[in-house]
């Protein structure tokens, strides 16, 4: 046993490349293992939200992110089944159980939507995507992620973790299990996972077929479960809600989603090839805590539920986003171990929410005469204004904020993403991982607070090209504001340093 690290991550999937990211950019030896030898093509989630794009934005990733957003709304055009398809945004901006929010439906003029900055447009981005800017990036940074390996067991002692991987047993500070909704971590470490049972079978496929001209675009609700098409070519979703599938670990096939495509839709296609598949059920899981000792868990792993809504992959991130530069601080010695349990604080109510908002999503769809009944009323109330407005401000992520105390509104929340005098905005300020204090007034007395932690925060002293009264932000690495004032005030500043970034008297 002759290798250390200071962390290992299990699972190269997004969550993990993500966590391993962030982790070297804090100055973390980080390696990453993945038991597939290649990464996994299986279609999955098909977009993601404004605090994901906004993740991406900070550390400079945003080019790539509309590359591929470009690419995808091409291939959306190609097939034709949205031909009024804009630049940006299709003309639904999501659902609620299967009833589609209209994008001309939402009154993007709200105020949650000012300051999000150039992120707010991209999001029509897949999973496997995101997966390849982040593993192009982990090899940017030097992260070695090594394939075809396999945890099978690990010991915790208190003072490091020994991990089995394979016939090697590596030594490390901290092991972090991104390793999927069967985590091998989770289940090796014996956190506590309860939840609900399934209810449901679903299958997402991209799959050639004849016989599709029935098939209405979009999402669709039937007498028998719910279906989508499009909007990409030949991709399918179908939902039937007679009970959890019998076998979830043989191959989809082609007479199976057929089948399913048939029984829900009515339409008698045929499905000649499938080119991805996988089956999926709203089984809803959560673990109590994220951390157990020195071992974490981020991701799927941490929480499952169904994929109504798209919120894994970004809950996921997310979670790695807010664990990263906690766990490099910690392995610095910048912090002490304490500000780890602020990761199970801030991240454990976003997964239980959506979880709830997934269960919800469920009951709306069942096919008793009540549920249908609150199916009707949803369904008008999401053809308003009003109603479309505030389900879509929660499903895009801009309500997303951390209990985190003090008296400033800001606090808690994503930084408003400033258009400063310099020409820059203040997202761009992030891409080396540190935190930022932001002052807007050249207090010099700011600075003289802020200098002890100089290595960890970095100042930027600029005039906000639109007039705030808003003086200074500490934002943290993650882009939440940890502090604010509005007149040039003072008080509050350092607590909240050494609170986030350690005692430096």
């Amino acid at each position: 046993m002759n290798e250390t690290f200071d962390v290992i991550v299990a699972g190269a999937g997004p969550v993990g490349l993500m966590l391993a990211c962030e982790l070297r950019l804090g100055g973390a030896e980080v390696l990453v293992v993945e038991r597939l030898t290649e990464p996994d093509m299986t279609i999955k989630a098909g977009g993601i939200n404004v605090p994901t794009a906004q993740a991406f934005y900070r550390r400079g990733m945003l080019p790539d992110l509309r590359e591929q957003q470009n690419a995808t709304l091409q291939r959306i055009r190609a097939a034709g089944l949205f031909p009024n398809a804009g630049n940006q945004r299709l003309p639904m901006a999501g659902h609620f159980a299967g009833i589609v929010l209209r994008t001309d439906e939402i009154d993007f003029g709200d105020p949650v939507f000012a300051d999000l900055g150039p992120s707010a447009d991209v999001v029509l981005v897949p999973q496997q995507a995101i997966e390849a800017i982040l593993a192009q990036r982990a090899t940017g940074l030097g992260i070695e992620v090594r394939r075809g390996v396999e945890l099978t067991e690990f010991d915790d002692d208190d003072t490091g973790v020994t991990v089995q991987l394979g016939d090697n047993s590596v030594r490390t500070d901290w092991l972090v299990g991104c390793d999927g909704g069967r985590s091998t971590v989770r289940k090796l470490a014996e956190f506590d996972f309860p939840g609900l049972d399934p209810e449901i079978t679903g299958h997402q496929a991209v799959v050639d077929m004849t016989g599709a001209e029935g098939l209405r675009p979009g999402w669709n609700t039937t007498e028998s479960g719910i279906y989508t098409n499009g909007p990409t070519p030949g991709r399918i979703v179908t939902m039937e809600l007679d009970g959890p599938p019998s076998d979830r670990t043989t191959p989809v096939t082609a007479a199976e989603l057929q089948a399913s495509l048939r029984a829900v839709s009515g339409v008698p296609v045929e499905i000649t090839a499938v080119h991805s598949a996988t089956r999926f059920t709203d089984n809803t899981r959560q673990v109590t805590e994220y951390r157990k000792g020195r071992v974490l868990l981020a991701g799927d792993a941490a929480h499952v539920h169904s994929p109504l809504g798209g919120q894994g992959l970004n809950l996921g991130i997310g979670d790695a986003v807010n664990l990263g530069w906690k766990l490099a601080a910690v392995v610095r010695g910048n912090a002490s171990q304490a500000l780890l349990d602020t990761y199970t604080a801030e991240r454990h109510p976003v997964g239980a929410w959506v979880l709830e908002w997934t269960r919800a999503q469920v009951a709306l769809m069942r096919l008793d005469q009540r549920s249908k009944a609150l199916r009707e009323v949803m369904t008008d109330l999401l053809a308003t204004r009003d109603g479309s407005t505030a389900i879509f401000k929660r499903i895009s992520g801009v309500l997303h904020r951390y209990d985190l105390g003090g008296g400033h509104d800001l606090i808690g929340a994503v930084a408003p993403d400033l258009e400063l005098s310099d020409g820059s905005r203040l997202g761009a300020h992030f891409a080396d991982g540190r935190a930022i204090l932001l002052d807007l007034a050249d207090s010099a007395e700011l600075r003289t607070i802020a200098a002890p932690w100089s290595d960890q925060v970095r100042v930027v002293t600029a005039k906000p090209v639109a007039p705030r009264d808003l003086s200074a932000m500490l934002i943290r690495p993650d882009g939440y504001v940890a502090w604010a004032a509005d007149s040039g005030e003072r008080d509050g500043l350092a607590e909240a340093l050494r609170r986030w970034f350690g005692d430096k008297s």
